[in-house]
């Protein structure tokens, strides 16, 4: 009798001092309601696609011989901006560099394969020329003429007295030139070809922060490592049935990481928004400055 009596006070003492353990190494629960739902990174603002415009008016050719015949690129950039001026309100067009090759290319095209069009045999025009050369438009036009023109103020002349051709050069969105001219053989005849490429340059407009886009795929690389840590550390804490003082400790602290990685998530997630909020601001003004 006083055996049993024995083994019960001792196993009443065992309960009683696991019951204080207990509550001494009370487990936190798991700060489950602290992580946000991440957000992909997709602008609520999609930029839309850009409306290229493209203007090619009829070839311009010249069937008089003039013998002293001469042009040149800087003569044709000097009268074509002296039209521009006379009518007070155009800026002059800056010469750009794709675009002169943009134009040159076009027009050894057209010698070498005996054709003078707008664009080639092939299906090639000087849309096309641009993407190849890199040359981001958008609004891109070509004036194109063959023949013996006297000099570069009788072309340009000759491209003012013709209608669409005098649009280009008057068109007020075209803020950037590309010219070529040279003498070679077509259909037998040594003429000379003159081609001017007028664009409006996508970096008119402005652009996105590159910086800013950078910055909200660093955060959500950052964002991924730590939900991946983070579903790790759940797992393990929802398998662990800690008993041990030893397990306990173990337990509360890895439920103390879940819960600080967590906070370094929202953390991240208010200031990914932040920033997607301001990337879209800026595709807002770049949309509404290819509407124009």
């Amino acid at each position: 009798m006083l055996k049993k009596i024995f083994v019960f006070i001792i196993l009443l003492f065992t309960i009683i001092f696991v019951f204080f353990l207990n509550e001494k190494n009370k487990l936190p629960e798991i700060n489950l309601k602290n992580i946000s739902n991440l957000e992909k990174i997709i602008t609520e603002n999609i930029l839309e696609d850009i409306k290229k415009t493209v203007s090619n008016p009829p070839p311009l050719i010249n069937i008089e011989k003039e013998v002293d015949s001469f042009l040149t690129s800087d003569g044709v950039l000097k009268y074509t901006n002296i039209q521009r001026y006379e009518t007070e309100t155009l800026s002059p067009l800056t010469q750009d560099g794709k675009l002169d090759e943009i134009a040159m290319k076009r027009l050894e095209d057209m010698f070498s394969g005996q054709y003078f069009e707008h664009i080639s045999p092939q299906g090639i025009g000087a849309s096309d020329v641009a993407k190849e050369v890199g040359y981001e438009y958008i609004a891109i036009g070509e004036n194109i003429a063959l023949g013996n023109f006297k000099d570069d103020q009788i072309l340009v002349q000759a491209w003012m007295d013709s209608p669409g051709h005098r649009a280009n050069i008057l068109n007020n969105r075209y803020t950037e030139i590309g010219i070529a001219v040279k003498r070679g053989i077509y259909e037998n005849d040594e003429v000379w070809i003159g081609v001017q490429i007028f664009a409006l340059s996508l970096s008119a407009c402005p652009q996105p922060s590159k910086i800013l886009e950078s910055s909200i795929t660093n955060i959500q690389n950052q964002i991924a490592d730590l939900q991946n840590s983070v579903d790790i550390l759940q797992k393990e804490i929802e398998s662990t049935k800690p008993v041990s003082r030893n397990q306990i400790k173990s337990y509360n602290e890895k439920v103390d990481t879940y819960n600080q990685i967590v906070n370094q998530m929202n953390t991240l997630i208010r200031e990914q928004k932040e920033i997607i909020s301001k990337y879209n601001n800026q595709i807002d003004l770049l949309n509404e400055c290819l509407k124009e």
